[in-house]
């Protein structure tokens, strides 16, 4: 069987090192970062074009089943590969890491809703790490922001007092305490992404005392099934070719 493995994350570099060369995969990354770390094996980069686009090319390149090992966050790229696989009766998998716990945070549904509380509750140094495209909402913002990006925002959508900071992790908990405590930050602006690779983030916030806004998950597809490891995702997909 011929598997597209949808990527981008360090789950699906994993999936694709434990697959790679007894199974027939090809990885695909959206092409948003620049210098991606790149999985074993065969690898496209862009994206497919839609809906239309994607089902063209899971019949030109002969694909047999999908894993979807996108980030939680890439909702859709997730609801199109759900409805191609639905339609052309492919097996189709979403590896999606387990999400962290919310105790203690404010959860809210989307970016807009983040700097809605924000702005309700007066926070004035805020550390904001939702990724470039959720920087917008917070424009109209008084308060300061330590923006957390791998890839600069677009100008036209940073809040009047920032600090944009270039950098791919992981992070440690002590360099996180330093960075919270230094820059005076009084809430931490998050989406649920889960893993390890910046939860030092979180940990760090509840020692230091610093409030967090945390955006929930989209839900997944109806009926899409889905794991949260990486072993049980080759399990899968060894199961496929039994």
């Amino acid at each position: 069987m011929r598997i597209l493995l949808l990527g981008g994350t360090g789950e699906a570099r994993a999936l694709a090192g434990r697959l790679h060369p007894d199974h027939d995969i090809v990885s695909s990354l959206a092409g948003r970062v620049p210098d991606p770390a790149l999985p074993a094996g065969p690898v496209r980069i862009g994206g497919f074009g839609g809906v239309a686009g994607l089902r063209q090319w899971l019949g030109d390149n002969a694909i047999d089943a999908v894993v979807d090992a996108t980030h939680p966050f890439a909702a859709t790229m997730t609801a199109h590969a759900a409805q191609v696989c639905a339609e052309r009766g492919l097996p189709h998998l979403v590896l999606s890491r387990p999400a962290w716990d919310a105790t203690g945070a404010a959860r809210v549904a989307s970016d807009v809703e983040a700097a809605q509380v924000v702005a309700d509750q007066q926070y004035s140094r805020v550390f904001l790490t939702t990724g470039r495209s959720g920087v917008g909402p917070f424009t109209s913002s008084h308060a300061w922001f330590l923006i957390r990006v791998v890839t600069p925002p677009e100008a036209v959508v940073l809040p009047r007092n920032h600090e944009v900071l270039l950098s791919r992790g992981p992070y440690g908990y002590v360099d996180e305490c330093a960075l919270l405590r230094d820059n005076r930050i009084d809430v931490l602006v998050t989406k649920n992404s889960g893993g390890e690779l910046t939860h030092a983030k979180l940990k760090a916030a509840a020692d230091l005392g610093v409030a967090v806004v945390m955006i929930d998950r989209p839900p997944l597809p109806a009926g899409v099934g889905a794991v949260g490891t990486v072993d049980e995702a080759a399990a899968w997909v060894a199961g496929l070719e039994r």
